[in-house]
């Protein structure tokens, strides 16, 4: 307005920047604000009157206002006092609410969809009762599985994998791992395969045709490394690019496949397969999760991971 002096910057700022204030002043301005003494609220605070009224000295240097001022035997706000009052209760409550541990997760009021990672296997071993838990828990809860391989600790990081679950040998060191269970491999093939007239031996074995599942097309794996330990080599006639399809290959063929004990059960029974030992050393699948530390208090997240846990137990 015309005559009015410009204002000069407050305490530690200058034009054009946001005076750097203490944010500790709040706590002081909200006590003076509701005692509206400084004896009463030096006493709440656990000052002394002296250091009180310097704190309040700064608050009014800050603002640019007296905030209390003396009415007799007492002091009365302002009124900017008056009208910042219930703001500055506001910011503080929100201040409080940051530094507070969150309450527990209520599932049953949970709305997210929770993205995941895992070999067609593990989906066909626990994937039935973890979404039917799901479902009783968290019905506002959507779990979305991608398959293995289209992601990874890049997706973690970044947010848009929550959890992986599979055999995890990798080592980064800010992903959290945890082991879940672990299964051993046996052969699947057709009711009257010719391989289960008699003894599997790894001779017998190798001899039969062999079907991978491999979503790159891999041709060897642990089962050629023991085979070789015993002089011999398999014949692979073919790969399936995921577990699922690989065994309904089985079903129709004379082929034999290989399949995590566990997955085998549902797998075998809905498709009349029949499981057999491998007569080799096989070395056991180990299967954990992981998921990055952004989500390490996410009361959600850790449901998840709680669900996940026990499902698989449960499966184990």
């Amino acid at each position: 307005m015309p005559g009015e002096a410009p204002r000069r910057p407050g305490p530690g700022s200058s034009a054009g920047q946001p005076a750097r204030v203490d944010l500790n002043l709040l706590v002081a301005l909200d006590a003076l604000l509701d005692e509206e003494s400084v004896t009463a609220a030096a006493d709440r605070l656990g000052l002394s009157g002296p250091a009180m009224s310097r704190t309040l000295g700064r608050i009014r240097r800050a603002l640019g206002d007296p905030v209390l001022v003396r009415a007799g035997r007492h002091m009365v706000p302002t009124p900017r006092a008056l009208a910042m009052r219930a703001e500055v209760r506001r910011v503080l409550a929100d201040a409080h609410a940051l530094f507070t541990a969150p309450a527990p997760c209520d599932p049953a009021a949970l709305e997210r969809t929770f993205t995941l990672s895992a070999h067609d296997s593990q989906v066909l071993a626990f994937g039935a009762p973890l979404l039917g838990r799901a479902a009783r828990e968290a019905p506002g809860v959507t779990l979305r599985f991608l398959t293995e391989g289209a992601t990874g600790v890049p997706s973690l990081r970044d947010g848009t994998l929550d959890l992986e679950i599979g055999v995890i040998d990798r080592s980064e060191p800010e992903i959290r791992v945890e082991a879940l269970l672990a299964d051993r491999m046996v052969g699947v093939a057709r009711p009257g395969h010719p391989l289960l007239d008699g003894p599997v031996t790894p001779r017998r074995y190798a001899a039969a045709g062999h079907l991978l599942d491999s979503r790159r097309g891999r041709l060897s794996g642990p089962v050629d490394e023991a085979l070789a330990a015993h002089g011999l080599r398999r014949r692979v006639v073919g790969t399936a690019p995921t577990f699922a399809s690989a065994l309904f290959v089985v079903a129709g063929s004379d082929v034999v496949g290989l399949v995590p004990e566990r997955a085998a059960r549902p797998a075998a029974a809905a498709l009349g397969l029949v499981t057999f030992e491998v007569p080799l050393d096989l070395p056991p699948l180990r299967f954990s999760m992981a998921w990055h530390p952004r989500h390490e208090e996410d009361s959600g997240h850790r449901w998840l991971r709680g669900v996940v846990r026990e499902t698989a137990r449960e499966v184990a």
